[in-house]
């Protein structure tokens, strides 16, 4: 793996959590997988690097293994199902729950003071990085569901789009401006063709 290529799942600002469970997407109207093989879920981690809590070296990266990749994959259908059942309004899958429970616990973090250059705080794991990085995620689902912004998440609206959003404005329907767009030139194109009789 020498060159990181990315796996082409978009990354649209969400907390961590919901951008894994978007590593499921579609591609006019196809599903995609953003997370097919170890070099994808390695480009995601350094596209998701700076909004981790856990630093990751390109050294770490570069060692991904399928079994990361395997846990990378169960903790994004966790992830998903939560975010169906949170936009629904509908009790979690316990299954799913102890599923992201795991993976939140599968490594020791803390933050440790350091002093050099200056004072500053450090996110620390015992263990391998790739699978705190996944722990953390995981942490960030179990703040995401299991406080107030679980109220927020929202399935984007546009009927090809299978991406969920933190909804941070009371108007908003899709998960990006894109398929905002996207979603209303349909609407026009349809509201046309019902106009011309075709």
């Amino acid at each position: 793996m020498a060159h990181l290529a990315g796996g082409g799942a978009p990354l649209l600002g969400e907390p961590p959590a919901i951008e894994l469970g978007n590593t499921s997407y579609a591609v006019r109207g196809r599903p995609q997988d953003g997370l097919r093989s170890v070099e994808h879920l390695a480009a995601w981690l350094r596209d998701m690097r700076p909004r981790l809590a856990v630093g990751l070296a390109d050294a770490d990266l570069h060692g991904v293994t399928e079994e990361d990749l395997r846990l990378a994959r169960e903790l994004r259908d966790a992830i998903r199902s939560l975010a169906a059942s949170a936009v629904d309004d509908r009790a979690f899958d316990p299954d799913t729950v102890a599923t992201l429970n795991r993976h939140a616990g599968r490594t020791t973090r803390w933050r440790e003071l350091r002093t050099t250059p200056e004072p500053h705080t450090a996110e620390c794991a015992a263990g391998r990085p790739v699978a705190a990085a996944l722990a953390a995620v995981a942490e960030n689902a179990v703040d995401v569901f299991g406080g107030p912004l679980r109220h927020q998440v929202r399935a984007c609206q546009r009927p090809a789009c299978l991406l969920f959003f933190v909804r941070d404005a009371s108007r908003r329907e899709w998960c990006s401006a894109g398929c905002g767009n996207r979603a209303r030139a349909a609407r026009h194109y349809a509201k046309v063709r019902r106009g011309s009789g075709g």
